[in-house]
């Protein structure tokens, strides 16, 4: 990162990256690593916090979700909810591109706090003259 983030949110392709320890996951690790270091607040939209829940719970059982969810929070991850504001800004995404609703809200909430997407998720070249994205 050249420029000092205001905020990093970490959309669930990185997240699950990292919980998988994949290459992707590695550098996750280290931007997670460096906001911390610079005090750079890290978030995630709650529908993404759903996505990384809900794979977990297929792949492994709710329990074990649930535990990844407290290793989020404990990784000092902030959960964002969503309001009006950031669904409207989520949904003229949807309506205008070809993302899954729950990548709108990512890069909804990256716009609306100004700060750089974490991802590695294709479909986010769509927002990118809207958003700054780090790709993994």
């Amino acid at each position: 990162m050249s420029r000092k983030a205001k905020a990093i949110i970490l959309d669930s392709w990185a997240v699950m990256a990292y919980l998988g320890d994949e290459n992707a996951g590695e550098k996750t690790a280290e931007i997670i690593a460096n906001a911390h270091e610079n005090k750079i607040p890290l978030k995630m939209s709650i529908l993404n916090v759903g996505e990384v829940w809900y794979t977990m719970a297929r792949r492994t059982s709710e329990h074990e979700a649930d535990q990844v969810i407290d290793e989020l929070r404990e990784l000092g991850i902030e959960f964002i909810d969503a309001d009006w504001k950031m669904t409207r800004i989520a949904a003229s995404y949807k309506s205008k591109y070809e993302m899954s609703y729950a990548d709108c809200f990512a890069a909804a909430l990256a716009r609306e706090e100004k700060a750089d997407l974490v991802t590695g998720d294709n479909e986010f070249k769509e927002v990118e003259m809207d958003i700054k994205v780090i790709w993994l």
